[in-house]
């Protein structure tokens, strides 16, 4: 088996490494001639544990290829950015997975399977891959095998999880989807969950919805609790108690391409229906303006300007910041004239500077908006290098908190003090 991979990306690389050590020959195919240059040299261009052994591997084995266009291979899977269109829904933006159908359309060869595995929007493999293929003379499930695969796995243990986790396999026809399934047997530990394309676009999205909706309802949690002076976190932690109750954690927001982008596909299918998901989007979209009112309230209390804005990736130990809070946050405070911000993340390039201590010293408060490990316990050095030894952690995490002199949580409120 031959397969061409499109889209090297956070999902695609990590993808076709995996097929790779598998001792399947890999295509890998980007637009991008600095990432195909790089992974030809051996060198990756995102951050993911085991990420450089697995390329290593793979190109010593001679069974991972990057290149800038497709070539003939028995299976093609399509694992490019499907961002939001500025319209009123956020509605999925197909341009991307419509230039890969249309890059991949001369190499097919009758008999080929082609798996999309980007996130879409509902009925898109109905309404829109399908028609594309069989426009241009193929017949679904009898020469050409088309399926929806989403990919459902955690930045940071991308690799553990692509092997372990249940792998959805939604074909067009039964026939697709038996084809489907014997691929992704390949290497697929957990289980392989037969379905139609339909079924597994929905569901991939009502995954990332009911988490996004579940920290809605903890951030709501927490502006309620704001306004009784009561502390969310506690009331979190013994809610959670009931075996029937799991209130996931509050935080700054939501980001990623995941959780902060899916819900919009379901709304934008089915506008008038799918309230209760913009509600969710709102609040969450909201959250960074409550945390910078907090910000401006402890200042108040404290006094001094000047703040160390502490994380800007998305999630912890990664560096993705794709639709962070934490770089909204920062972006907005900046904007602010009487503040002095200094960004520091140890995973993302666009930091301010290059060391938490650089961030830290002459701060007023140390601001922490991503659940990096580095954040958890940070040095008593850095903190002695506070101008005023304040910490507002709306992750949390940190366990030194007695180090500081006043210490914020979205548990403990300036109005909760």
């Amino acid at each position: 088996m031959k397969v061409n991979v499109i889209g090297l990306g956070y999902i695609g690389l990590p993808t076709a490494l995996t097929f790779a050590n598998h001792g399947i020959e890999v295509v890998g195919v980007d637009v991008s001639e600095t990432v195909v240059q790089s992974l030809q040299a051996g060198q990756v261009p995102i951050e993911e544990p085991d990420i450089d052994r697995y390329l290593a591997q793979a190109l010593a084995k001679k069974t991972f290829n990057a290149q800038l266009v497709p070539e003939k291979a028995d299976v093609f899977i399509i694992a490019v950015p499907t961002p939001n269109i500025a319209d009123q829904f956020g509605s999925c933006d197909l341009s991307y997975v419509k230039a890969a159908m249309a890059a991949i359309l001369p190499y097919l060869e009758k008999g080929n399977t082609v798996i999309v595995e980007s996130t879409i929007q509902p009925r898109t493999m109905e309404d829109i891959v399908g028609p594309f293929f069989e426009k241009a003379g193929y017949t679904i499930g009898e020469d050409l095998y088309l399926l929806h695969c989403p990919e459902r796995v955690l930045p940071g243990k991308i690799f553990e999880e692509l092997v372990m986790n249940n792998r959805i396999i939604g074909g067009m026809t039964s026939a697709c989807t038996q084809q489907g399934k014997r691929i992704y047997q390949s290497f697929v530990k957990g289980n392989v969950l037969e379905t139609s394309a339909s079924i597994a676009e929905l569901s991939k999205l009502m995954e990332n919805t009911y988490r996004d909706l579940n920290i809605a309802l903890a951030n709501e949690l927490v502006q309620i609790g704001d306004r009784l002076n009561i502390d969310a976190l506690q009331v979190i932690e013994l809610a959670n108690q009931h075996p029937r109750v799991n209130i996931h954690q509050p935080g700054p927001g939501v980001g990623g391409h995941c959780l902060a982008v899916d819900p919009y596909f379901v709304v934008a299918a089915a506008p008038d229906d799918a309230k209760l998901i913009q509600l969710g989007r709102m609040i969450n979209t909201e959250m960074p303006e409550f945390i910078i009112k907090k910000v401006e309230e402890i200042l108040a209390i404290h006094g001094g300007n000047k703040i160390a804005v502490l994380g800007l990736a998305y999630k912890g130990n990664i560096d993705d910041a794709r639709e962070s809070p934490a770089v909204e946050i920062a972006k907005r405070l900046k904007q602010k004239k009487a503040l002095q911000v200094t960004t520091y993340d140890p995973y993302v390039a666009t930091s301010d500077v290059a060391q938490i201590e650089a961030a830290l010293t002459d701060s007023d408060l140390a601001l922490i908006l991503c659940d990096h490990d580095a954040f958890k316990d940070i040095a008593p050095a850095a903190i002695q290098a506070m101008k005023q030894k304040i910490v507002f952690d709306t992750k949390n995490i940190v366990t030194g908190k007695t180090r500081f002199e006043a210490a914020y949580s979205l548990g403990s409120l300036p109005s909760a003090q």
